[in-house]
């Protein structure tokens, strides 16, 4: 349901935002926090992270457009327009400048904010960032079939029996998605399928993120930032992280036996990194 919330504690909330009815969840108290999924994600992602960081921050979690419950976005020329909907959002609730965290595409959606508009942009996190290898011929093929079979939205409508079955999670999110699939709560495999539904079109942010490039402009981020990486993530090579973070002159953060949906495989690890990287900045 486009109205259910995804996170217990979380308020649904939408704003047209130029144009572009975004929706998106906020919960907690504290100093700001912008959590942005990733390609073919949603909120709901954020379902074992967000409620942890929420008990000492307020947490946003803008659904992309196109993703989720957000009206799409169409002939958009590269990542900016999602940036800038992001910010919208968040300037909206009143929670810049802020910290923003940003998982695979959103990682690069992140990044394009932080150097569209720096001033919103107090510190980045870059969890399993994409922008490296997937600007990539090869990327842009399998980003290109899986556009076409959105083999995520078939099995969506059946994410709760998944989310039952250690069998059924370890088959949808083994081996390419993460290192442990029994790591996985029945929360986070519900988060990561039930969004799946909602999607209008994620084709088109596919579809600039393999042009998006960002290392020549990396050493324009003037914020702090943390890198933030699963040891054996098979989508992202952990090459990208090292990369990432001597451009940037950041700090890095890998995690053993984890893989790409470390948000939600490695939560706790992933919170304490966050944590202890915001405290010192």
């Amino acid at each position: 349901m486009a109205g259910a919330k995804p996170i217990e504690g979380f308020d649904e909330r939408f704003l047209d935002a130029k144009a572009v009815r975004m929706r998106y969840f906020v919960g907690g108290d504290g100093p700001p926090l912008v959590l942005v999924h990733g390609l073919a994600g949603a909120a709901s992602n954020w379902s074992e992270l967000a409620p942890v960081l929420a008990e000492r921050r307020r947490v946003l979690l803008p659904e992309l457009p196109g993703h989720g419950g957000s009206a799409p976005l169409p002939a958009a020329a590269s990542l900016d327009p999602y940036a800038e909907r992001v910010r919208l959002v968040a300037e909206a609730e009143g929670m810049l400048p802020a910290p923003i965290v940003g998982h695979s595409l959103g990682g690069l959606v992140a990044l394009r904010l932080a150097l569209r508009s720096p001033a919103s942009v107090s510190a980045l996190v870059l969890a399993a960032a994409a922008g490296i290898a997937s600007a990539t011929r090869r990327a842009e093929f399998w980003l290109s079939v899986s556009g076409c079979l959105r083999p995520a939205r078939r099995i969506s409508p059946h994410h709760e029996r998944i989310a039952r079955s250690p069998t059924l999670a370890r088959a949808v999110f083994g081996y390419w998605e993460v290192s442990d699939p029994a790591s996985l709560s029945p929360r986070s495999v519900a988060g990561f399928l039930a969004g799946q539904r909602l999607h209008t079109d994620v084709r088109s942010a596919g579809r600039v993120l393999v042009r998006d490039d960002p290392r020549l402009d990396l050493e324009r981020v003037s914020c702090p930032s943390l890198v933030l990486w699963g040891a054996r993530d098979r989508q992202v090579p952990v090459a990208d992280a090292f990369e990432y973070a001597r451009r940037l002159s950041a700090t890095l953060r890998v995690i053993p036996d984890c893989g790409h949906l470390l948000i939600a495989e490695r939560a706790a690890a992933c919170a304490d990194a966050i944590e202890s990287f915001l405290g010192g900045v």
